[in-house]
């Protein structure tokens, strides 16, 4: 029997069958690190039935665009309402009083009516036996071109 170190044939089938028995190995390592990187891109690709990677980026790419246009164009809304809102007319103030101390009671009113700058009306009613009368008077920023009596600013401060 001949000895595997002296024929050079016995040699290379040792060198062979220890390379077989590497590639195994490599291959099986590249086997699961291929089934992994498979199960990143199905995660990735998801149902969008698109087997090309550079369509799925080209998609997002436009939705990304659309919902900036679209967030561009509710910041633009936001604006303007935010620049009307202050202006509206939506602070209330009223106080009663009675207009003339010996008749009736508290049956005279003024009402203001402001936004954040102050600027509305004021609206008075005085209450007598025999008649009502409205008056009302504009405001800007607190005051009136009209003099206003100390009923009327107290109802403006109290819609303050």
């Amino acid at each position: 029997m001949e000895d595997w170190t002296t024929n050079p044939m016995n040699a290379v089938t040792v060198v062979l069958v220890l390379l077989v028995i590497i590639l195994i190995i490599w291959i099986a390592v590249v086997g699961g690190r291929l089934k992994k990187l498979r199960k990143q891109y199905t995660a990735v690709m998801g149902n969008t039935g698109v087997t090309n990677l550079e369509e799925v980026i080209i998609d997002m790419k436009e939705s990304i665009a659309e919902q900036k246009q679209r967030s561009e164009r509710l910041q633009a809304q936001l604006n303007g309402i935010q620049q009307v809102v202050p202006l509206k007319k939506g602070k209330l103030g009223i106080h009663r009083y009675n207009a003339f101390a010996d008749q009736g009671s508290d049956l005279s009113f003024t009402l203001a009516i402001i936004n954040e700058e102050s600027d509305g009306a004021v609206i008075t009613s005085i209450h007598s036996r025999e008649n009502s009368y409205v008056y009302a008077k504009p405001i800007a920023k607190g005051e009136s071109a009209y003099p206003l009596t100390p009923e009327e600013r107290k109802a403006i401060a109290e819609a303050k």
